[in-house]
């Protein structure tokens, strides 16, 4: 319900952690469900997500919405839906990572949202069988993008960049869950509130991090210990289209902090 907080930055180095490290080896889906699609530049780096998705005029999330549209959309171009899905990387291991990329024009899905809420988790049922964990990256304002998400998911990880102000959305997704559950009788749950971006700068970081366990105690969410800290290396990650733990002169310091989160998520969710 926030941006800035580094949605996607965690979304990706989950995928690349549990596909690259030998402890998990597992086959991830990444849908990026932003039309900003910074998972998509992320997970691919910006030159191959233009040459190969964008130039390419690959098929994306958004068709997959738009597929009964006439133009422009997916009946249009005489593609399948099984084309969004891109390889996006294959590891020595024989594990891989899938992504199914997004674009701008994902925006005007939220235009025109009637009867469409349904069509991501339709089509995530019959590809699912094929993947050990699918991360979706939501968009940060409460849509059509926001439903989509909660009946393709079965829980949600909800990052929080300990800052003035931090605790404004919780209470926000708090109160979507619950209308959601109320009108699509689905249960989310809640795996776990992650400090994202996270520095030992006091007394704003200590005072943020403190209301933040207080409201998530008030709502009966978990706050995980390990947190995702702050880096530069971050940005350069994206830019190179690498996971921290391959980005160019990342602190190792950094990376082992971000492994140290991904494994107590993995096992916090019987991954």
């Amino acid at each position: 319900m926030k941006g800035g907080v580094g949605k996607s930055t965690l979304c990706v180095n989950l995928a690349w952690h549990y596909a690259a490290m030998r402890q998990w080896v597992k086959n991830v889906l990444v849908v990026d469900l932003d039309p900003q699609f910074n998972s998509s530049q992320y997970l691919l780096g910006v030159q191959r997500y233009e040459a190969q998705v964008f130039k390419a005029d690959r098929p994306t999330v958004w068709d997959i919405f738009e597929q009964a549209a006439r133009s422009p959309g997916l009946r249009a171009a005489g593609r399948k839906l099984s084309d969004t899905v891109f390889p996006a990387v294959r590891f020595t291991t024989g594990s891989y990572i899938h992504l199914l990329p997004s674009q701008l024009e994902l925006s005007y899905t939220l235009k025109n949202p009637s009867q469409k809420e349904h069509l991501l988790s339709n089509f995530i049922d019959e590809i699912e069988k094929n993947y050990d964990l699918i991360i979706i990256d939501c968009a940060p304002t409460e849509s059509i993008l926001t439903v989509a998400a909660y009946l393709s998911s079965d829980a949600i990880l909800i990052p929080v960049k300990p800052e003035f102000l931090s605790t404004i959305g919780l209470p926000l997704i708090q109160q979507s869950i619950l209308e959601f559950g109320k009108f699509y009788r689905k249960n989310v749950n809640v795996a776990g509130v992650c400090f994202n971006h996270s520095s030992q700068y006091a007394p704003e970081a200590t005072t943020s991090k403190r209301e933040v366990r207080g409201v998530c105690a008030n709502f009966g969410w978990h706050v995980f210990k390990e947190e995702i800290p702050f880096s530069r290396s971050f940005p350069k990650g994206a830019r190179e289209g690498a996971a921290i733990f391959n980005t160019s002169y990342a602190r190792s310091s950094v990376a082992a902090q971000v492994a140290e989160f991904c494994n107590a998520f993995g096992s916090s969710i019987g991954l």
